[in-house]
Formats: C-alpha cells, structure tokens, sequence
C-alpha cells in the first residue's frame, strides 16, 4: 500500500553487512516538536539501535540451537551412560 504522505526516515549503514544492508527509521513526525530532540540525537540513536541488533545476532550461540538437536544430544548422552553402565558393569 503507498499512501501519498511525505515521511522522515533515518537510513543507517549495517555496522555488519553479513546480517543486513541497511537499517530503515520511519521518524515520527510530532518528533522535532518535542522539547530536547535534535537531528544529531536522533541519528545516534538510531545507529545505537542497529549496533545493538547486530551485537544481540552475534550473541545467539548454543541457546539457538533447534529443538531437534537438543533433542539428539539428549539421546547421545543417554547413550553414552548407558555404554559406561554396560562395560563397568557387564
């Protein structure tokens, strides 16, 4: 849908290309009415953001891993007990 309204937007450069090119802020337009707010402030918070995105993807590590695995290396470790039981025992 394209509505004929003209809008700000802030256009950040990926602080790490391999997760994204580009961070696109549509900037609400009662923004600059708010006591305080500069352009300056804006365009470091939205870097901020994109930073912070990318920083929170890098940091996705084993916790992500899907269902399936965490369900074979349960599977691997039980058998791997029962293999230790089965030769100290047997």
């Amino acid at each position: 849908m394209v509505k004929g309204i003209s809008r700000r937007v802030v256009v950040v450069e990926s602080p790490d290309p391999r997760l994204f090119e580009q961070a696109i802020f549509i900037v609400r337009n009662d923004v600059f009415q708010q006591e305080g707010v500069t352009a300056d402030q804006l365009i470091r918070e939205a870097c901020r953001v994109a930073r912070s995105y990318t920083a929170g993807a890098a940091r996705r590590d084993w916790r992500s891993l899907p269902s399936l695995c965490w369900a074979a290396l349960g599977a691997g470790v039980i058998g791997l007990l029962w293999l230790v039981w089965a030769l100290v025992l047997g």
